[in-house]
């Protein structure tokens, strides 16, 4: 049958109506073609990213599924020897949850995937960390009250010294003593206890004869009785110990500066706990001597904990009475001589005992004390500071690595940013090899951008993963940097690689998991709109990034092998994949906070094949491989790492 022939007005209506559609689609695209353009490049960069070739150059990352009964304002994190992962909060930088006493811990098992809460005794909100030798981990300081910004605080207060000039006895004075100022005639109440050591006697060394006495001093934080700007004081005053009689009266007495209603910052405690990550609980052990917020905690080569810098229950920070803990007796003392140090300093344990200061910090503390970077004797108390460091006005919230393998000292300083809430940050990357015989840093490659708490974390593969921060204060004008790359300790670059999803600033970090992902955690951004206009919500999901060295197929196994080996000693290690074998090393785990990590190392071993394994030696130097728990990776011809084994070192 042949077809009716198209009359001629039916083809200009059939041509109107094709005109129509194609006017409405234009329109509709007009309005839509930006949605439709990023629907489009979202779908297309999903499938790129996800593609097998993709991941194997550049990695993956997945968000971790944590139920909602376990999420938490993650602040610190520590990987433990049972492979499980401590995340701590405490209060979580969150008022309400500080003044309900809701402080949390959850830990979280990568094997199974199971998530358990731990019951947190104190406020463990900024504390400081580090593994000890027995494998427990060690948590002293948190958080006794939070900062009170200027206009939120109503009585006038501040630092009270008390004086105790009686060289026969120390004096302790109760909370709610009440001080007079002789002068000002106001009254200020403390708000703790204080201990004032008894005075000292003074001698000249040569004739033995008493020169003087100085007085003992105690510290406490003291506030007006009243609320009201009347109540300031403008000037040092010395102010009576009401309560006190006879040869007390005379000999205790307050002094105090300007006490006020300025900005008053977070004060610190001196709690201190080991988890017990076979118990899985917290255990108490002695206080340390002074009250620390944003302490840093350092293993020393014989196992002993430094404990130094921090703001103390006055909200000051500590005067550079540093201490050491003892795990054997569970006790503090002080090391008998100062140094001070801003809030959270990187301070490494070096292979000679000593300690590198690499001038990375967290913040809190003078612009001019304590920042030059350099080699610290504990034990002479001298300082040799490193020259040649580079922006080195930008080094508060920068992150320090001491880079792969660790016989080589060699440590690498990334980013940073200028003092307090400055805009400004480095795109610096610097590197100094401490044996030199005159060390001395240098530039080395650059990130794109200019980085405020960027983690970076040691792979097995001998490189480093360094990812997230922004540009500026807490990511203050969405600066968030969506970017993550690996430096190349051999080659001395960075390689781009496979993008977050989620934007980490301050109170952020990462770890390395026994599997060789790397889990990445928190952020607190200042606010959630680009213009600065909406508070920020802590970030708390989680991010787990697979590197391409898990995409190459078939990785080598430990099969059997000595769960102890001693400092000099060798082991032998079953794996199937024996002949393909090239390196061995240790890897100290994370306990990490403020993207501030002293803890990880990563220690190269020397390797002997044997007929169906691999026989590893462990360096003899203490100070080199502390004693403790260590992940144990080998390998191979393409730098494909095992899945760690734990190897304790007595």
């Amino acid at each position: 049958m042949s077809s009716l022939p198209v009359r001629p007005n039916h083809r200009r209506n059939r041509a109107r109506r094709i005109l129509i559609g194609t006017a409405v689609v234009a329109v509709v695209a007009g309005f839509n073609g930006p949605a439709l353009y990023r629907y489009g490049s979202e779908k297309y960069h999903d499938y790129t990213i996800n593609k097998p070739e993709y991941k194997a150059a550049n990695g993956h990352w997945d968000f971790l599924d944590v139920p909602s009964g376990y999420r938490i304002n993650s602040i610190h994190a520590a990987l433990l020897h049972t492979g499980k992962v401590l995340l701590i909060a405490g209060s979580g930088n969150n008022q309400k949850n500080f003044d309900a006493k809701k402080f949390e811990s959850v830990l979280w098992d990568p094997r199974t995937g199971e998530f358990k809460k731990i019951p947190t005794p104190k406020d463990m909100f900024c504390a400081g960390h580090t593994q000890l030798p027995d494998g427990k981990l060690l948590v002293a300081g948190g958080t006794k009250r939070y900062e009170k910004l200027e206009g939120d605080v109503t009585k006038a207060g501040g630092l009270m010294i008390v004086h105790n000039e009686d060289p026969d006895k120390p004096v302790t004075l109760p909370a709610g003593t009440r001080f007079t100022g002789k002068a000002n005639g106001q009254t200020f109440v403390s708000k703790d206890p204080v201990l004032v050591e008894k005075a000292k006697k003074v001698f000249d060394k040569r004739t033995g004869r008493f020169l003087r006495t100085e007085p003992g001093l105690g510290r406490i934080y003291v506030e007006a009785q009243e609320s009201g700007k009347e109540y300031e004081t403008g000037t040092e005053d010395n102010y009576k110990v009401e309560g006190l009689t006879g040869p007390d009266a005379r000999n205790v007495y307050g002094m105090a500066q300007k006490l006020a209603l300025d900005k008053k910052d977070f004060q610190g405690i001196r709690e201190a706990f080991e988890f017990d990550p076979v118990a899985e609980r917290y255990i108490t052990v002695d206080p340390m001597n002074e009250a620390r917020w944003y302490p840093t905690l350092t293993t020393l080569k014989d196992g002993k904990v430094l404990a130094l810098s921090g703001l103390d229950e006055i909200g000051q920070i500590v005067p550079g009475k540093d201490e050491i803990y003892d795990p054997r007796t569970r006790k503090w003392k002080y090391t008998g001589i100062e140094r001070r140090f801003p809030t959270y300093p990187a301070i490494f344990l070096l292979d000679n005992g000593k300690l590198f200061y690499s001038g990375s910090n967290a913040g809190y503390g003078p612009a001019d004390v304590g920042r030059d970077p350099g080699v610290w004797d504990l034990k002479t108390n001298k300082f040799q500071k490193v020259p040649g460091l580079s922006d080195p006005d930008k080094m508060e919230t920068s992150a320090t690595v001491m880079l792969p393998p660790a016989q080589d000292q060699r440590f690498m300083v990334i980013g940073g940013g200028g003092v307090g809430e400055s805009e400004e940050s480095s795109e610096k990357s610097r590197l100094v090899d401490l044996k030199d015989p005159s060390p001395r840093f240098r530039d080395g490659a650059s990130l794109e951008k200019g980085t405020r708490y960027p983690s970076a974390s040691l792979l097995p593969d001998d490189t480093v993963l360094v990812t997230g921060g922004s540009q500026d204060y807490r990511g203050r004008g969405g600066s968030n940097i969506l970017q993550a790359r690996t430096y190349d300790p051999k080659s001395g670059q960075y390689r781009r690689v496979a993008d977050p999803q989620v934007g980490r600033n301050y109170h952020s970090g990462s770890v390395l998991l026994p599997d060789g992902r790397v889990m990445i955690f928190g952020s607190d951004s200042l606010f959630a709109d680009k213009d600065n206009t909406r508070p920020g919500v802590f970030e708390q999901r989680i991010e787990i990034y697979t590197p391409p060295y898990l995409y190459r197929g078939d990785r080598p196994q430990v099969t059997s092998g000595p769960r102890t080996i001693r400092r000099g000693q060798s082991g032998v290690f079953k794996t199937p994949q024996a002949a393909r074998i090239t390196t061995a090393k240790l890897m100290r785990p994370s306990a990490v906070t403020h993207v501030t990590d002293v803890d990880q190392r990563s220690v190269a071993l020397d390797v002997r094949r044997t007929a169906d394994g691999v026989e590893v030696t462990v360096p003899k130097n203490r100070a080199l491989v502390p004693s403790g728990w260590y992940m144990l990776f080998v390998t191979d011809d393409k730098g494909t790492p095992s899945e760690a084994v734990w190897v304790e070192v007595p």
